[in-house]
């Protein structure tokens, strides 16, 4: 487990479900210019920065390629991290296909899957939520195509320009591998990762659970001492989390 402490009047934030590029670029731009106004807000008492999965509604890396834009995000994620700031990327389910870039060009290291680490003594549980629990069969199913070796050469072999407008319209156009078809809340007992992290609770206590890839700002109460958090998104409700050392708040941009 990672384990770290916040200096004083320093902060950690989480940050999750941007699809940058949907449903087009010219689109999407106005929300980009918006997180990236944020991250720069956020820059002096930021400690660290977890982004959650789905920064990029499609992203693969050829050998000396990637997707084309995100220049402002990518800028000023080099930018903050150059300034020293600890910033941690998870894939989510649209982004699944990172390969080294944002580790050698942006110092970011990148997971994929979830892993718990203890801030001043607070113990976190953090994924993008993709494939977690007793759900998401849909994914699981597409999961399995998407992360099959030879499926993953295949698609490298197209040439990026037919790859990325191919990998871009199946992102847009299905709503099962986004994600955020069934976007409502439908009652604890049917939210699949709240079940996920009770029955982590069985096994290990830890004080929150935080996630992405619902699409929904959503805080619930797991027992007296722990907390399952969903980030929601940057599409429709600009939210995110923040832990000051001792309390994590569900936030929603002001910007």
């Amino acid at each position: 487990m990672h384990s770290f402490n916040i200096p004083k009047g320093k902060k950690v934030y989480f940050a999750s479900d941007n699809h940058l590029g949907a449903p087009t670029h010219k689109e999407s731009l106005p929300r980009e210019k918006k997180f990236v106004a944020w991250l720069d807000s956020i820059k002096e008492d930021a400690v660290a920065i977890y982004l959650m999965g789905d920064l990029f509604d499609f992203w693969f890396e050829y050998k000396k390629v990637v997707p084309k834009g995100f220049t402002r995000t990518l800028g000023k994620l080099a930018e903050l991290s150059d300034s020293g700031i600890a910033i941690t990327y998870f894939v989510g389910n649209h982004d699944l296909w990172m390969d080294g870039y944002f580790e050698e060009e942006l110092n970011i290291p990148v997971f994929h899957k979830p892993q718990q680490i203890s801030i001043n003594d607070t113990s976190f549980f953090i994924g993008h939520g993709d494939g977690l629990g007793p759900g998401d069969k849909g994914f699981k199913r597409m999961k399995k195509v998407f992360t099959n070796p030879f499926c993953k050469w295949l698609f490298r072999w197209l040439h990026p320009d037919l790859g990325v407008r191919l990998g871009q319209y199946m992102s847009v156009s299905n709503k099962m591998i986004s994600g955020d078809e069934d976007a409502k809340f439908l009652g604890e007992d049917k939210e699949w990762l709240v079940q996920y992290a009770k029955r982590k609770l069985e096994n290990r206590h830890y004080d929150y659970f935080i996630f992405g890839h619902r699409h929904l700002p959503l805080e619930i109460k797991l027992n007296d001492q722990s907390t399952y958090i969903n980030l929601g998104d940057w599409i429709n409700y600009f939210t995110y989390a923040v832990f000051d050392g001792e309390k994590l708040s569900l936030v929603q941009s002001k910007g």
